[in-house]
């Protein structure tokens, strides 16, 4: 057994040996005991290796993306800086997130700038520990408001209404146990707003260069953030009929909701999957 331990792999007993040791250390009465524990040892081996090639796969995925991501971002920031032109992507379709605190500003104000600092921090990251389970690109935070987009700067097909619309219901259900240090009897209310469409993304600025989105399809996606209600996420036409031809969620149609420089729009809330 002291064997077994050996910092050095190669030194360890492997499994035949030690099966072969333990056999002539119980004796014969002991054998089908034997049998039985390295059946044991040899499938909890096996499960093992499964999930490391499982877990190996998962991070060579999202090192894969992550490389995407830096690929687009580092070079259009370097020919930036070295006075080049960039040209802005088009992107034919993505989806756009919107969010923000209901009453932060009051909450704020009734609470130190410590507290404030503090209430930020814990948001961020609640909000970044749901958003790096999906396939989702955090654009930029002020304050309380988030944007995240899907389908963009590496486009997933039309997978990036799912993806958006599932991050949207986990953040809306877990906001539900977040707890404000300076107000533990307050509750926190997040507004959601998301819409699917093209639009240009491109790299701004050379002292602080930022990854922007532009067009239509991101103003329309504030506007359903801003328009809409507590605890709620509510969508667009265009993210509705995705989310219809990918299947698994349930919506309801809100109304005719006046949208500036749209005029009236139809809306629906997202409800949940199914």
């Amino acid at each position: 057994m002291e064997r077994c331990w050996e910092e050095i792999p190669v030194e360890r007993p492997t499994f035949p040996k030690i099966k072969e040791r333990l056999k002539k250390v119980i004796g014969a009465y002991g054998d089908n005991i034997v049998d039985v524990l390295f059946k044991r040892m040899e499938q909890y081996a096996m499960d093992l290796e499964l999930k490391v090639a499982e877990k190996t796969q998962q991070f060579m995925d999202e090192k894969n993306r992550s490389e995407q991501l830096l690929h687009v971002n580092f070079f259009q920031t370097a020919a930036l800086t070295r006075g080049e032109h960039v040209d802005p992507e088009a992107f034919e379709s993505v989806s756009i997130y919107f969010s923000d605190i209901v009453g932060f500003t009051t909450i704020a104000a009734a609470g130190s700038p410590m507290g404030v600092v503090s209430l930020l921090n814990g948001l961020y990251t609640f909000f970044d520990g749901v958003i790096e389970k999906f396939d989702v690109y955090k654009v930029e935070t002020i304050g309380d408001a988030y944007m995240v987009s899907s389908g963009l700067p590496v486009r997933n097909g039309n997978r990036h209404a799912a993806e958006i619309a599932s991050m949207s219901l986990q953040l809306i259900d877990g906001i539900q146990k977040f707890a404000i240090p300076e107000r533990p009897d307050a509750e926190l209310k997040v507004r959601i707003g998301l819409n699917s469409g093209p639009c240009v993304a491109g790299i701004v600025g050379l002292k602080m260069p930022r990854y922007c989105l532009f067009g239509d399809t991101v103003n329309v996606a504030s506007r359903m953030e801003s328009t809409g209600e507590a605890m709620k996420i509510q969508i667009t036409q265009e993210t509705k009929n995705l989310l219809e031809n990918i299947g698994g969620y349930r919506t309801v149609e809100r109304g005719s909701v006046p949208i500036k420089g749209k005029g009236m729009l139809t809306t629906y809330w997202l409800l949940g999957a199914t």
